[in-house]
Parts: structure tokens; C-alpha cells; sequence
């Protein structure tokens, strides 16, 4: 038999648009000659779907799709569908099997993750029965995404006479999240002997991005089969008897390609499913805006990308002169809107305020939100999304202006520490030059004051990015990260930082997270609080 993985990227909340998809799927999986579909998790209404689940209108409005669905999928094709469900009042994260004009079967799903950026167990209750269908002589057990990461519900499929398990999931990227995810389904088909397929999600949501890549298993736990990552689309796998058949396994990326990627569309769907007609951003002649530039290009087109370069008193001849060339090379519409003369009002009123006080980061954060008002009004004006470009180490460790350089809609590279950022440009130059290699090789710098750069008040950024990953990501203490060979002072400084710029990044733009945890909905630290321990 032939099954079909139906790779989808999903709205959430357009349940009528995703059942469309569905069908569509269904439709061109058929005339392929496969009778078996699998969609992701909660392919129905999209996810995460968040406190819409506590609407019992957005309840209503799943079941009038599915209903819709149930009477067009062909008859002699079994689908699994992902979809919220209400039994008697209570809700369910569920997987219905549709075949022959009705619901044969509704799985709810056992493990609801509450953890990282999952809190399923503020919407949804536990299910505990097994599904398991039959279909072309094959007996079918359904799981949903956490499902596999335990063993409780694959066994329960195989007392109830499972022959292969097919597993549905929502599962967002991170770096080295896939090899993760080939363990645990390996660790289930040791404990059942069964042969597994994973479909999974793909597209951009807020700050998260699934990445799809999904794969199929034999009952070895070799893989047969796998799609490509961050790409939509149906891929075919034949069951012959209970054993599938290899075919095609798309070639690993690289890191920084995984990463470029998952950047590209998280932008992309942002942009596109929030119906914006594109974006702007400061193009200062550095690196972290050169990238986000060169992914926005790459997201959603020249004629979509607007840059601007502000430059003051103290911006550099060669960031000008790299910027315009960066603007040139990716030919996008470019501004250049000299600040001085705004800066020069505000010094002069401010003048009698300030009267005895020295230049220092007021004047220097001063300059930074009028880059921030200037790409509002041009926001404002036109309709663009403000891109902001500060990367994860910036925004760890407060290097940033609230109200400047931290003004806009979406903070694409948030997520990025500052040592791939520069991994990630010399990547994207090496599928075609869009960065000039100046802007890659010079030291970097606000160009706040005179002769500044980054390294004057902060660590190297490799070791701020290591102190950071061990602080924020595996929550080791101070003392541990001094054991692993950092000194007291660099760590003692950076692990301040962090925890006294909390409440700056409580105000930042959301944006893609790329590492198992980023600075949003998985990490959740209090403002105030004392941290002394």
C-alpha cells in the first residue's frame, strides 16, 4: 500500500483554509495512487493554537471544518487528521481517522508536554486509550507528536495488535533538534519491534518555526525515508505487508544552512500570514544588519525590502560606503537620512536639563531611538514591519537601546548569537556575495561615541556566547561556568548583565527562536527578584 505524508503549513485559526489544504493533499495524494494520508498535529486549526482554545467558538468552528472534510475526502482513502476535540466538556488535542464518508476513530493524545515553549496542560486533558485501525490488512496505531517520547502509548498500540505506528506532530526546530528526535523514535521501536512513521509540521508561527523533515523508520530503526526540512509538500512511502520500503532521504544541512533557513521562513510566514506588504529596516554598515537584510531579500523578495542608513557624527566613512554597497549588491530601495540635525534639536533642548552633565549613554541612547522614530514613521507611513537587528548576545546582555534600536515588529535575529552571526553571513556569501567582506572582517561597533566598538565594555563574544549558553540555556551556575575555565570576572559581568536586562528583553520584539531556548515563551524569568543564591 501506498501511504502519502502530507508536510503541511498551517494557519492557525483558519480552519475552513486548512481543511481546503487538506483536502487538496487528500485529493493529489489519491490520484498518486496512496490511500493512506497522515497530516500533522492539529493540522485543523494550526499550532500552537494558545488561549483561542479556551474560545468555544474557535471549538465550533474546528468541528464545522471537520464535518466539511469528512464529507469530500475520497471514501476509499483512509486520513488522519490533527484537530482539537470536545467530549462532553472536556478538550482534547486529538487525531481522527476518516475513511468511507465518517470518523472511524478519534485518538487523544496521552503525554501533553509542559515544558520549553509546550503548556498543553493549561488547555488540554490526557487521553488513555490506544487507536488502532485497520486498513489494506495492515493494523495501524496512531500517536500524537509527545506520544513518542515516552513508551506508555506506543506499548499500549502494540497490546492492542499495532503492526506499523504512525505518529503526528508539531514538533518547532532547534539546533540538533532532528537527531534528537531519530533517538526517541528508535527508543520506541526497540520497545515494540515496530516499524514507525513521523510526520511533522512545517512553517513559521510567531517566534517559532517547524521544520518538518520527516522520516520514516523499519522495525531495525534504520531510516527509510525522509523529506526535506523547512519545505512544504507530499511525500510517498509504500507499506509492503507491514514493512516499509526505503526511498527517498533528502541530504542533512549544515548548521548554518539549518539555521539560514529556518530564519528565512519564519520571516517569510510572519510577514505573509500577518498580510504586511513588506518591511524596513537600519542598515548601519555592520554585521548583525547585513544579515538580517540578506534575509529578508531572501524571505521575500528585493521589491518587498526597504533599507535605511542614518548615519550621525560619529558613524564611520566605511560603514556608509558598506552599506550602500550591501544595498547595491541586494538592490533594494535605499534612504540615506542623516540624524545630525535631529540630534543637534534635541541636544539644544534638552541643554538647560542636562546643564553641567557630561556626554555619556544618554546621548548616545538618545541617538539610537532617533533611528527608532524615523523607521516607525516610515512603518507607519507605508505599512512596512520594522525589522529590528540586534542578535541574542546584544539582547542577553542589554546592549541595546529600549525605544531605539529594540523599535519594531519583529526581532529576526534575537534568537542568534553573535558568533554564528558572523558564521551565518561568511555562509551566505558562499552561495552568492550579497555582504560586503568588509562589514564581515571589522571589528564591531555601535558608533555611539568616538572610536567605539563592542569589545570596549563586553567580553570577546566567544566566550560572552559560551558564558551565555551555559547561563541561560543549560542553567548552570556561576560557579560552575567559572569551573569550566572562564575567569570569575568575565563570568561574574556577563551572568549580571543577563539577569539585569530581563526586563528590557520583557519589551523586546517577538522573533525566531533557533536554540533550545530563547529569550521568550520557554524562558521565563522574573524582573524582580534576587538573584544573590
Amino acid at each position: 500500500m501506498k501511504l502519502a505524508i502530507a508536510q503541511m503549513n498551517c494557519m492557525v485559526g483558519a480552519m475552513q483554509q486548512n481543511a481546503e489544504h487538506i483536502l487538496a493533499q487528500a485529493e493529489e495524494a489519491y490520484r498518486a495512487g496512496a490511500r493512506l494520508l497522515l497530516t500533522p498535529e492539529l493540522a485543523l486549526c494550526g499550532y500552537p493554537p494558545e488561549d483561542l482554545l479556551f474560545r468555544q467558538d474557535f471549538y465550533h468552528a474546528n468541528t464545522q471544518a471537520l464535518n466539511w472534510l469528512v464529507q469530500r475526502l475520497p471514501h476509499d482513502m483512509a486520513v488522519i487528521v490533527g484537530h482539537p476535540d470536545e467530549v462532553a466538556g472536556k478538550r482534547y488535542n486529538a487525531a481522527s481517522v476518516i475513511h468511507t464518508g465518517r470518523i472511524q476513530a478519534t485518538y487523544h493524545k496521552h503525554h501533553l508536554p509542559n515544558y520549553s515553549v509546550f503548556d498543553e496542560e493549561r488547555y488540554f486533558e490526557a487521553g488513555q486509550l490506544p487507536v488502532v485501525f485497520e486498513w489494506h490488512g495492515v493494523r495501524y496505531g496512531v500517536l500524537i507528536c509527545a506520544d513518542s517520547w515516552e513508551s506508555g502509548p506506543a506499548l499500549q498500540a502494540l497490546q492492542a495488535s499495532a503492526q506499523v505506528l504512525l505518529t503526528i506532530n508539531a514538533s518547532p526546530y532547534h539546533l540538533h533538534k532532528q537527531q534528537t528526535r531519530y533517538q526517541v523514535l528508535r527508543d520506541r521501536i526497540r520497545e515494540t519491534g515496530l516499524p514507525m512513521v513521523y510526520a511533522n509540521m512545517v512553517g513559521g508561527q510567531d517566534e517559532l518555526v517547524f521544520d518538518g523533515a520527516s522520516f520514516s523508520m523499519n522495525r531495525l530503526g534504520e531510516l527509510v525515508q525522509e523529506l526535506p526540512m523547512f519545505e512544504a509538500g507530499l511525500a510517498y512511502l509504500t507499506i509492503d505487508g507491514t514493512t516499509p520500503l526505503a526511498t527517498d532521504i533528502t541530504a542533512p544541512l549544515s548548521t548554518e544552512s539549518a539555521v539560514y533557513k529556518a530564519l528565512v521562513l519564519g520571516l517569510r510566514d510572519y510577514v505573509n500570514k500577518n498580510k504586511f506588504p513588506g518591511v524596513v529596516l537600519g542598515l548601519s554598515g555592520g554585521i548583525d544588519s547585513a544579515l538580517t537584510l540578506a534575509i529578508a531579500v531572501d524571505a521575500l523578495g528585493k521589491t518587498r525590502v526597504k533599507a535605511v542608513m542614518m548615519p550621525s557624527e560619529f558613524t564611520a566613512g566605511i560603514s556608509v560606503a558598506d552599506a550602500a554597497e550591501m544595498a547595491q549588491l541586494v538592490e533594494v530601495e535605499y534612504s540615506v537620512l542623516p540624524i545630525k540635525p535631529l540630534f543637534e534639536g534635541f541636544c539644544a533642548t534638552l541643554s538647560e536639563e542636562f546643564s553641567g552633565k557630561s556626554f555619556d549613554t544618554t546621548e548616545e541612547n538618545l541617538q539610537a531611538r532617533i533611528r527608532g522614530m524615523l523607521l516607525m514613521a516610515i512603518s507607519n507611513k507605508f505599512g512596512s514591519l520594522v525589522l529590528t537587528t540586534g542578535n541574542k548576545s546584544e539582547t542577553a546582555v542589554g546592549y541595546s537601546t529600549l525605544y531605539g534600536d529594540m523599535a519594531g515588529g519583529f526581532a529576526l535575529i534575537k534568537d542568534v548569537p553573535k558568533t554564528l552571526v558572523y558564521k551565518l553571513a561568511t555562509y551566505r556569501n558562499g552561495l552568492s556575495r550579497v555582504i560586503p567582506e568588509r562589514i564581515i572582517t571589522r571589528a564591531p561597533s555601535a558608533e555611539l561615541r568616538e572610536n567605539q566598538t563592542d569589545q570596549d565594555s563586553l567580553p570577546p563574544y566567544e566566550v560572552l556566547d559560551a558564558i551565555m549558553e551555559a547561563y541561560v540555556e543549560k542553567d548552570l551556575s556561576i560557579a560552575r561556568i567559572i569551573e569550566m575555565g572562564y575567569t570569575a570576572s568575565d563570568v561574574q559581568r556577563v551572568t549580571r548583565l543577563i539577569d539585569r536586562n530581563e526586563y528590557k528583553r520583557r519589551q523586546a520584539a517577538v522573533g525566531v527562536r533557533i536554540t533550545e531556548r530563547g529569550f521568550g515563551k520557554d524562558r521565563r524569568y522574573p524582573i524582580t527578584c534576587n538573584l544573590s543564591f
